[in-house]
C-alpha cells in the first residue's frame, strides 16, 4: 500500500482506478474489490464514500454467486446508500445509471425473486 493520502484527482489519475473498473466491468467481483478497497484505504474526502460503495457492489456480486443472498442484498443496500449520499464525488462514473441498475437488483432480491435475468452492475464512464 501506498503511504500517499490520495484526493479526488489522485484517484482518477491512478492507474489502479482504471484497473480496478476493468476488473469490475469483466465481472472479476472479488479482483475489483481488492484494487478499490486498496484506493480506499489511501483516500480522504468524500472520494472515499463513493470507493467504499463501489467495493461494496463488487463483494454483493460476490456473495451472489456463492449463494449468500442475504449478504448480497445487505452489501447491495450498503453501497446504493452510500452512492446517493448526496455530495459525493462521481469520479466522472455515471454513478445514476449504476444505482438505477443496483436499485433493480436490490428490489427483487428483497422480494426474493431471481437476479441472474437482471442487467449486472457496470461502471460506465460518463459521456
Amino acid at each position: 500500500m501506498n503511504n500517499e493520502i490520495l484526493d479526488v484527482s489522485n484517484t482518477l489519475l491512478d492507474p489502479r482506478f482504471k484497473e480496478g473498473l476493468e476488473l469490475f466491468n469483466s465481472s472479476n467481483w472479488y479482483k475489483a474489490h481488492d484494487v478499490f478497497e486498496e484506493l480506499w484505504h489511501e483516500t480522504i474526502g468524500p472520494e472515499r464514500t463513493t470507493l467504499q460503495g463501489i467495493l461494496q457492489v463488487a463483494v454483493a456480486q460476490v456473495h451472489l454467486e456463492s449463494g449468500n443472498l442475504n449478504g448480497a442484498t445487505i452489501l447491495y443496500g450498503e453501497g446504493l446508500g452510500r452512492l446517493r449520499k448526496s455530495g459525493n464525488p462521481d469520479l466522472g462514473l455515471d454513478i445514476q445509471g449504476f444505482c438505477s441498475c443496483l436499485e433493480v437488483r436490490l428490489k427483487a432480491l428483497q422480494c426474493n425473486e431471481a437476479v441472474n435475468h437482471l442487467d449486472i452492475p457496470y461502471l460506465k464512464l460518463k459521456s
